[in-house]
Order: C-alpha cells, then structure tokens, then sequence
C-alpha cells in the first residue's frame, strides 16, 4: 500500500511557472493553461504585454521562466545574450493583421478606404515595441501611405490597446491580429479587411525557454503537441 501511494502523482509534483506573453496571445495562452494545468498539475502564472517591454523587463532580470513572443527577433536576440536557453526557440504561430472596424461597410474588401478621408483616426500598435505594429507600418508603405497618414494614425502600447481604441470608438478602425477579430462576435460586427500576409513580413511569433525548469520545458513541450496546435489554429492563428 505505501508502496502504491508513493508512486502515484501527487501535489508534491506540482510548480509555478512565471509566463511572459505577448498581449495578442494572451487568450488563447489562458485556453491552452486549462489543458495544460489538467494535464500536469502545473499552475501557470501569465503576464501579458507587448513584445518589446517584456524583452527589456527579462534584460533587466524579471523572473519569468518562459517567453512567448510576438516576433522571432527578441527571442533569438535573449539567446544570443545568453538569457535563454539554447535549442529551446521556436515558433508557436504565425500571426495575421485585420483592419477592422465596428461601423459597417466602413472597411471595403481591398483597404482602399485607408487612403480615404472618411475617417479621423487609425489604431495600431507601437511599432517600436509591437510587431503587430511594425506589421501595420509596413502594409501603409507597401499601400503608398504615409505611416503616420497625416497625424492620423493613433498608437497603442500594444496590439491590445489598439484594439480597445477601436472597439470604445476613440479611433473609427485599426489594425488588429486576426486571433482578436476571431474573439467572440467581433467578426460578426461592423466591417473587416483580412490583409494579405504578402503586404508585411511574416510575423513568426517565437517561445523560448528562459530558466531550465522541468515545468517551464513541459509548457513548452506542450505547446508543440496535436491539441494545443489546434487550439492555435481555432484561435485565428496560422500553423507554423
């Protein structure tokens, strides 16, 4: 009988893993540590934000056991420096922008109506910290636009605070991710251009390991396996 206890799992087992994610990731993150704390019996601790901010606050020695980026470059950039793990990089997903907006038929099926003058204000993230952000920079240049359109174009300090500006009305449409138009009925409302991913460089969002802590390796194992890459993919994402 003690014997039979002492091999099953129990609590004993269980640990806290401190996760860095970017704030387009947020949601689907908090679905997969359902599956992920059922399965192991981890508890995952989530801190969402832009890619840039969380890349200087792991510089600047936040404890964060895992990454999970918005782009490729900050994580490789971690492990070139020496503050990740080496061979623990790799692509989640792959990310795609939407312009959208609440006010229907606003948004045409091309994005012409962003060389229009039938708004005051574009949302996108903060290029310099959001990839979602440099993204939305580089499909106005390859539209001929001006990135700031005019004084138009209103930042957010992430993807996620660009999609708050459209949503509460403080910008008439933005860029968004499409794992955010995917959220609920916002792909019921209003009007949407899904962008072609040829219009900006792929956005690769990364994980990466940043203590060599078994929980935080499980994580990421399971982040790789069958049903979470559904679950990616259900989410808007593309599979990488």
């Amino acid at each position: 009988m003690l014997l039979a206890i002492a091999i099953l799992p129990g609590p004993t087992h269980a640990d806290e893993v401190l996760v860095a994610v970017a704030s387009n990731f947020r949601g689907t993150m908090a679905t997969l540590a359902e599956g992920f704390e059922a399965a192991t019996g981890h508890r995952l601790v989530l801190a969402a934000g832009s890619t840039g901010k969380h890349y200087a606050q792991i510089r600047s020695g936040a404890p964060f056991h895992a990454f999970f980026a918005a782009d490729a470059e900050r994580p490789r950039l971690l492990e070139q420096e020496g503050r990740a793990l080496a061979g623990s990089r790799f692509t989640y997903a792959l990310g795609a922008l939407v312009l959208w907006s609440p006010r229907p038929e606003l948004v045409d099926s091309e994005g012409r109506v962003l060389a229009s003058a039938q708004f005051r204000r574009l949302a996108i993230a903060n290029p310099e910290l959001a990839p979602y952000g440099m993204a939305a920079v580089q499909v106005l240049g390859a539209l001929g636009l001006d990135p700031s359109l005019g004084g138009r174009v209103v930042r957010g300090e992430n993807i996620a605070q660009a999609f708050q500006f459209v949503r509460s009305g403080n910008a008439e449409l933005g860029f968004i991710a499409r794992s955010q138009w995917y959220t609920g009925a916002v792909r019921h409302r209003g009007s949407a251009w899904p962008v072609p991913p040829a219009l900006h460089a792929p956005i690769r969002q990364q994980a990466v390991l940043l203590t060599d802590r078994t929980a935080a390796r499980a994580l990421l194992e399971y982040v790789r396996g069958e049903e979470a890459l559904r679950t990616i993919e259900a989410s808007g994402y593309l599979r990488p």
